[in-house]
């Protein structure tokens, strides 16, 4: 994945717009069913969400906001955000955060050609590298040997591989805007936060450092920017699948949240 300025719309943006929104706008087959899938839907919406009349950026925000409310109140979040969690469940966090982007950067790589999807990809945007430092830290040597995934993060993670065999551009971009956005924003927090509390000195919750990409909220700009881009060849219906992914993807996330909570619950028993 090649490194472009915050904002700076890569050389892919000259192949031709038809070709950008066919690849972007290719629908997935149904999703196989699992206890942690979620079917896709396509409810009733208002037409200022799905309207190609608003840009792309604020249709996501606006079409997906109570979904991502719910999953950052999800009661095992709460406790990481406000600092009363323990080591041992920011350790479990790191851990699904870990199989979510191993999943997600593969298909990135994947997809790294396609026109609609070139302008999101950015190498310092890769949090791979960056979670296996953490994990040794947090974890030990063996680190590979003594982790898991919970079933929600099994689930999530062959969602977003499903999305890439398909090759729905719109539907990983869908995944690539819930996890790295949310991670250029209120992730930023959860970074202030456990550094304090666990006295991290960099190593630790490095997954959370993105100093390489400059200023974040310019970038953060940037990439709206592209998202615009990418909508604009979206048709209302191609928006409405495009929103129900990010839906999605936030329940996911909650489920995540409910499986690390239950297990921790378990271990206390």
């Amino acid at each position: 994945m090649r490194r472009s300025r915050s904002g700076r719309r890569c050389a892919a943006r000259s192949c031709s717009s038809t070709a950008r929104r066919a690849r972007a706008s290719a629908s997935p087959r149904a999703s196989t069913s699992s206890p942690h899938s979620f079917p896709l839907f396509r409810p009733h919406r208002s037409p200022t969400v799905t309207s190609t009349a608003i840009p792309f950026s604020q249709a996501l925000r606006e079409g997906t906001w109570s979904d991502h409310s719910d999953s950052e109140g999800a009661g095992f979040m709460e406790g990481i955000m406000r600092g009363t969690a323990t080591r041992e469940d920011y350790v479990a966090l790191v851990v699904q955060h870990f199989y979510m982007y191993e999943a997600l950067e593969a298909v990135a790589a994947d997809l790294a050609q396609d026109p609609a999807v070139h302008p999101f990809l950015n190498e310092a945007l890769i949090r791979m590298p960056a979670l296996e430092r953490d994990l040794e830290f947090l974890v030990g040597a063996d680190w590979r040997e003594q982790i898991t995934a919970v079933p929600a993060t099994e689930a999530y993670a062959a969602r977003i591989r499903e999305v890439g065999a398909e090759g729905w551009a719109a539907g990983f971009v869908a995944h690539h805007y819930t996890r790295y956005l949310g991670d250029l924003s209120g992730g930023q927090m959860i970074a202030r936060r456990v550094a304090k509390q666990h006295e991290f000195a960099g190593t630790g919750a490095e997954f959370y450092d993105f100093s390489s990409l400059g200023d974040l909220a310019e970038f953060k700009t940037g990439y709206r920017a592209e998202l615009d881009a990418l909508g604009a060849g979206l048709n209302d219906d191609e928006r409405a699948r495009a929103i129900d992914e990010v839906r999605a993807a936030y329940r996911f996330n909650t489920e995540v949240f409910i499986d690390l909570a239950r297990a921790k619950a378990a271990a206390a028993a």
